[in-house]
């Protein structure tokens, strides 16, 4: 047997849930259990996943306190009794043939994890792919650690994903439960540190969509400035001496990001940590510069820590020109 376990973290998403669950039950593959995790909703959220529970014997709910969503996907994968996982999350949509065909290339090329591009649904109904190649990418324990990381070909997301149950063991105490940005990243390192093949398949099968008030375009704040490099750091601690020109040059760019960030608005919030930044980079040059990362981020890295505001203003200039600034507008 292959079944696919589905776990959908729900959090006061009443308006789209409804949209996410029936995609998922109306995939191609039909071996699938749904596990709803309400994660302590004050909207209809828990109500409907109760009667979408009673309306189709391949759905089961579970309720908790808030707890995050971390925590939800982890209680889910206890209830789990699938062969296989996946998350969705539960505003987004997966393709009808999405879970089948992840299975079909974990068979036939004997993997572990089985992963695909997706695509970007904005509001107003724009439409970004990421990738949309068709390349299959056959990828073994070090070079699937590698293109995660890196983050080009391979999103850190976890939603695209389908894993064999057996990487999920341990996973509880793997886990920093203070993170609440980038946690997805966090979780895939363990799973594909688990992991000794994977294949990935650009084609974009899973639709992100962005919509107003979620976490990926809410306010700024604490976590979304301070856990990405948080996380970053954490690998670094763990990760094998192979992996650390990728991790660097991830470091590099994410204190970059931050150490030239304008303050104009939430001066208040972004100050502190914009010169922590700047102390770190240049505490972190020498090392910085030592690793293969490339000379275009080495010339990146040593503009900002030398003159950070000019390398502001060149940054903003080139992206208000090139249309870049606003990329991910939701307008």
């Amino acid at each position: 047997m292959n079944r696919i376990s589905i776990i959908v973290p729900v959090y006061n998403i009443e308006a789209q849930l409804p949209r996410c669950i029936d995609s998922v039950l109306f995939q191609t593959y039909r071996d699938l259990e749904v596990i709803l995790v309400d994660d302590g909703s004050t909207d209809s959220c828990p109500t409907l996943c109760d009667s979408y529970a009673i309306a189709n014997p391949r759905v089961r709910v579970i309720h908790q306190e808030n707890g995050g969503v971390t925590s939800a996907r982890l209680r889910g994968v206890q209830e789990a009794t699938g062969e296989w996982i996946i998350f969705c999350d539960g505003d987004d949509i997966p393709e009808p043939e999405m879970y089948e065909q992840l299975l079909k290339n974990a068979l036939e090329y004997g993997a572990d994890i089985s992963h695909c591009g997706y695509q970007m649904v904005f509001p107003n109904g724009r439409v970004v792919h990421y990738h949309g190649t068709g390349c299959i990418v056959e990828q073994d324990h070090l070079q699937g650690l590698r293109d995660l990381l890196a983050g080009g070909l391979v999103e850190p997301g976890l939603w695209n994903k389908l894993f064999r149950r057996e990487l999920f063991l341990g996973l509880d105490a793997m886990m920093d439960g203070s993170f609440k940005i980038n946690e997805d990243l966090l979780m895939n390192y363990h799973l594909f540190k688990a992991a000794d093949r994977s294949v990935f398949e650009d084609k974009c099968l899973y639709n992100y969509v962005l919509r107003r008030g979620s976490v990926a375009t809410g306010q700024l704040n604490e976590h979304k400035l301070a856990d990405p490099i948080g996380i970053t750091k954490a690998i670094l601690a763990d990760a094998v001496p192979a992996l650390h020109d990728v991790l660097i040059a991830r470091l590099a760019r994410q204190l970059i990001a931050l150490a030239t960030m304008s303050d104009k608005q939430q001066r208040e919030l972004i100050l502190p940590h914009r010169q922590a930044a700047r102390k770190e980079l240049r505490s972190r040059l020498s090392e910085i510069l030592r690793e293969d990362i490339g000379l275009k981020l080495k010339i990146m890295v040593l503009w900002t820590a030398l003159w950070p505001t000019g390398y502001s203003w060149i940054h903003s200039t080139y992206a208000r020109i090139t249309g870049l600034e606003k990329a991910y507008d939701l307008e």
